[in-house]
Order: C-alpha cells, then structure tokens, then sequence
C-alpha cells in the first residue's frame, strides 16, 4: 500500500476508533452537556435478505450500517504477538450471511492506491461528508474495494461496483481498518 493510502486508512480507523470511545460512553439525560439532546438510539437492524439483482445481492448502507459496531479498544505495539479481538460478535448473522455472495454496492469512491493513473483500490462510502466535512464515518460505512484492472477516478457521483465481498474484521499491520471488503469484477452505471 502507498503511503498516501495508508495514511487516509489510518486517519479514517483513528477516527472511527475515537468515535468509539465516545460512543462507549454512558448515554441518558445526565451524559449530554445539552439536556435537550435526545439520547442516542440504537440503529435499526437487517431482518432480511436484500433483493438479488442478476445473481448479485443489492447491498445498501441502509443494510451494510444497520447495525452499532463499537471496534474494540486494542494497541498492536503495546505487545505485536497478540491476536487482535475482531469484534464479530457485534455483527448480526444475516449480515455474515454476506460473506463470500456476490454483491453490488453504491456509493462515492474514495481513492486511496492507484496505478498508471487508475485507482486499484479504494474506500466506498456511505456519503461524501467523511471526506469533505470531517464527519467520522462509523467502522461499517465504508466497504474496501479492490479492483485488479483499475478504473478512473470518479469523485462526488455515486457509483456501483460489482464483486464478491468478504464480512468480517479488516486488519492492517495489526490495526482494524474494515468490516467489509469487495474484490470487485466491474464498476456498473455512474449515477448523477
């Protein structure tokens, strides 16, 4: 991975792993600064399978983000021989049921590696707020995408791409950087 790459990797998993800590935090009326805030909510969760589209299961961020995932709190340097926990537990059976299916996914890329002026590989987000406005996306608002033969780079248009995608604890040099993963075969229509 590039530097740039790995840099915009270890910005996005330090903040959705500072999200965390404040999410871990104890909500109710006393939690708030502003009593006039609700309290959070937890998201409404998947109950069943997305529609199939051509043999490829239509996933949305409406399902990919359905659920609350908390990374779990872990320091690689602090001792590199041990397995970082993966936090599997937090995601929902019908979302694992992904694994391995052959998926197509909307949203805006983020391009994170390229090579001879096509991006290889890169960050499908939810929205273009994480990139523009520094909103932390949660860990299960983004989906890795690896693509072999590249495609232009196509920013702030959504877009679908088409391939098998994996669920489950990304890690990079020892630190969690995804729950979902697409070795993508095609990039579909650009939409916008």
């Amino acid at each position: 991975m590039q530097a740039p790459s790995r840099l915009l990797l270890s910005l996005l998993t330090a903040a959705a792993l500072t999200s965390a800590a404040w999410a871990a935090e104890p909500a109710g009326p006393d939690a708030f600064a502003n009593p006039n805030l609700p309290a959070p909510y937890p998201a409404p969760a998947v109950t069943a399978q997305p529609p199939a589209e051509n043999g490829y299961l239509k996933l949305g961020f409406d399902q990919l983000s359905s659920y609350v995932f908390t990374p779990p709190a872990f320091d690689p340097a602090a001792d590199p021989n041990v397995k970082p926990p993966t936090g599997e537990e937090q995601i929902p059976p019908i979302v694992k049921s992904w694994h391995g299916k052959k998926a197509v996914v909307t949203g805006y890329m983020v391009p994170v590696k390229m090579e001879k002026g096509l991006v290889v590989e890169f960050l499908l987000m939810r929205n273009t707020l994480a990139c523009c406005f520094g909103t932390v996306p949660n860990m299960n608002e983004w989906v890795i995408v690896k693509m072999k033969q590249g495609v232009a780079p196509l920013m702030d248009v959504p877009v679908s791409f088409y391939g098998q995608l994996k669920v489950g604890a990304m890690f990079e040099n020892g630190y969690m950087t995804g729950l979902y993963e697409l070795d993508a075969e095609r990039m579909g229509e650009v939409q916008g």
